[in-house]
């Protein structure tokens, strides 16, 4: 055997071993604790929901699984921190969508590019935000609140996070309303306000808002998701209470390093596919006034190239700086 004849061996035979380590990797797949990054604080309610996941992830796989809260700079931490980390599957980003396709409208120099150092790798829950007034309000539907709105000179909404600003512009671009939107520090600032009718109207999250719906505060006029939030049954969608084209509500998905292993990101996009599929989720999301998302790692690029998309036409309106 020449060398020619023997180098093309050697090529080839290196070859075969590399086509034949993904998959032997991903049957080990994992064998040491898997880490979970998320950018909220422990015992908030991102984290309650995150951990309800990473507990049903580690049984199904049969390693302990870690949550580590790093918040901060709207998540962007959590973030980087998973795009520099070793693209084995053992360090994975579970992150809202809003981070990944209006990062660039909330924070300045922002470090990393969400379409080429993470993978998708599935979405698995929405959080949906809704329309809501005070219970005093004589708005009972959202059909009502649009002409309360066109017949005053003046409006106000609220908002306190870029999510809900956001939601808020789509809302007034949709109906042809006017309003302007007052920033609170967190909603429970803001609830007094919108009870004594000092605010108009406020696009909230849903979870809190079954709270308030409950004690006779606020009253609900329209879910943002595409369908109905189970905890808040008779409450119709947007699109139901007949404000076209209007669908803007957070979701969840897993994100992990770019150069991670497709056959280990396919067996990470399978378990949380069945996790996400499972009774015990929609009884648990139901609590918390959730929905479960069932998109594969496919699905879930698309939905963000749309968010994207979406995001980049109402920062615009909505007027966001990033800090």
């Amino acid at each position: 055997m020449d060398r020619r004849t023997a180098l093309f061996h050697g090529i080839a035979a290196a070859c075969l071993a590399s086509t034949l380590v993904l998959p032997a990797a991903a049957q080990d797949y994992p064998n040491k604790a898997v880490h979970v990054v998320i950018g909220f604080a422990a015992g908030s309610g991102a984290d309650i929901l995150t951990r309800f996941y990473a507990t049903k992830f580690g049984e199904a796989l049969g390693q302990p699984v870690v949550v580590e809260n790093r918040p901060g700079t709207v998540g962007v931490i959590a973030a980087t921190v998973v795009t520099k980390a070793k693209p084995d599957g053992y360090t994975m980003l579970w992150a809202g969508n809003s981070i990944m396709v209006g990062g660039k409208y909330l924070v300045k120099d922002f470090p990393f590019d969400a379409e080429k150092d993470l993978i998708p790798a599935g979405a698995f829950l929405e959080t949906p935000f809704v329309l809501a007034v005070g219970a005093q309000s004589p708005a009972k539907s959202v059909a009502e609140l649009v002409t309360l709105l066109k017949g005053k000179p003046k409006n106000l909404s609220a908002y306190t996070n870029p999510t809900g600003l956001v939601s808020t512009e789509l809302f007034k671009a949709r109906t042809g309303v006017q309003s302007t939107s007052v920033s609170f520090k967190t909603t429970a600032d803001a609830i007094p306000d919108l009870v004594n009718g000092t605010l108009d109207y406020m696009i909230l999250d849903g979870t809190f808002a079954v709270g308030q719906v409950k004690a006779g505060r606020i009253r609900v006029l329209a879910a943002t998701s595409g369908q109905r939030i189970t905890a808040l049954p008779d409450v119709p969608t947007m699109s139901e209470a007949g404000v076209k084209d209007y669908v803007f509500s957070p979701w969840w998905g897993v994100y992990l390093p770019a150069g991670t292993p497709p056959a280990v990101v396919a067996k990470v996009e399978r378990t949380m596919q069945e996790i996400a599929r499972s009774p015990e989720a929609s009884k648990f999301l139901d609590t918390l006034a959730a929905l479960p998302v069932l998109d594969n790692a496919k699905e879930m690029t698309e939905r963000l190239r749309s968010d994207r998309g979406t995001w980049d036409k109402l920062a615009v309106a909505a007027d966001l700086k990033p800090e």
